[in-house]
């Protein structure tokens, strides 16, 4: 227990609640629904619990509850209204702060139990671009504020990697019905950021493919003996941080030469790094998506 985050910064509140540090003082001096410690030097500071009401009234507050009327409730009936109220609607919000909880905590049960709920209302695919993806963008930028630490992220990471795992096997194990085209999931040299390429792996065997998933850091050069045993491949990158925009172009240049040298082959790119990529290097044979939903619906 001694790697918990048992202490938050008001700016940590504002980070993983989206309420304005601002606001979140206005909601202390005017309604008395947070209670801060402080230091010797006067500096506001939080523990786990004032941060899960803080979270509890964000819902709340989201689902049209006015902040004066939630400051009269008791302890027990915030918790006790964000249950009650728990829809389709809300259930996003909701779960996405369990998760962050669960992550902050190192809290595997709260994740599990989570999970489960989820999917006694949503199927796995629902779940993951309901919740997933918008929990790791979240995530994303939590660690970019200093917010959580990398041992946070890798947690929660591992947790949602492991359900991926599981019902990719699901379908793993079945015949493929589409035969036009095969699917090679590799990352570039150097970047490791695998979760979404993971789900597109999921998502294109879901549609019928067969794919050959390489998994993360594959130089571009042990793609050229895989060209010999299928036809019709279509490679696909997710290119989080690698190659850096600096190396981008002369990465597609490369691919250009190497790889996409016959007439049965494409690539399709996504990712913050494509953003970066010249137009003219982009041929007819590769394909750039601004989302993993907009690949899917290419798919």
């Amino acid at each position: 227990m001694n790697n918990v985050k048992t202490i938050f910064s008001i700016k940590d509140l504002e980070n993983i609640s989206g309420i304005k540090a601002h606001t979140i003082r206005i909601w202390e001096k005017r309604y008395n629904v947070l209670v801060p410690m402080r230091t010797e030097t006067n500096i506001r500071y939080y523990d786990l619990a004032t941060l899960q009401k803080l979270l509890n009234i964000t819902l709340l507050h989201n689902h049209g509850y006015k902040i004066s009327r939630i400051s009269k409730f008791s302890e027990d009936k915030i918790p006790e209204m964000v249950r009650e109220i728990i829809t389709g609607k809300s259930v996003k919000n909701h779960a996405i702060s369990a998760f962050k909880i669960a992550m902050i905590n190192y809290d595997q049960t709260l994740f599990y139990t989570t999970y489960n709920d989820l999917l006694s209302e949503k199927t796995f695919r629902e779940v993951f671009y309901d919740i997933f993806i918008p929990l790791m963008n979240e995530i994303g930028l939590l660690w970019q504020t200093d917010t959580i630490s990398p041992a946070q992220e890798h947690f929660i990471t591992y947790l949602i990697k492991q359900k991926l795992l599981i019902n990719t096997e699901k379908i793993q194990i079945l015949n493929p019905t589409n035969n036009e085209k095969v699917f090679v999931l590799y990352l570039p040299s150097n970047e490791i950021h695998e979760l979404g390429l993971m789900y597109l792996n999921y998502e294109i065997l879901f549609h019928g493919y067969k794919t050959v998933f390489l998994g993360e850091s594959v130089p571009l050069e042990s793609l050229i003996n895989i060209k010999s045993n299928f036809d019709n491949i279509v490679f696909v990158s997710y290119l989080t941080v690698e190659p850096n925009k600096e190396q981008i172009n002369d990465y597609i240049q490369k691919m250009n030469t190497i790889i996409l040298n016959d007439d049965t082959t494409e690539v399709w790119l996504l990712g913050k790094m494509v953003e970066f990529i010249e137009q003219k290097k982009i041929t007819q044979k590769m394909s750039i998506f601004k989302s993993i939903s907009e690949l899917v619906e290419h798919l």
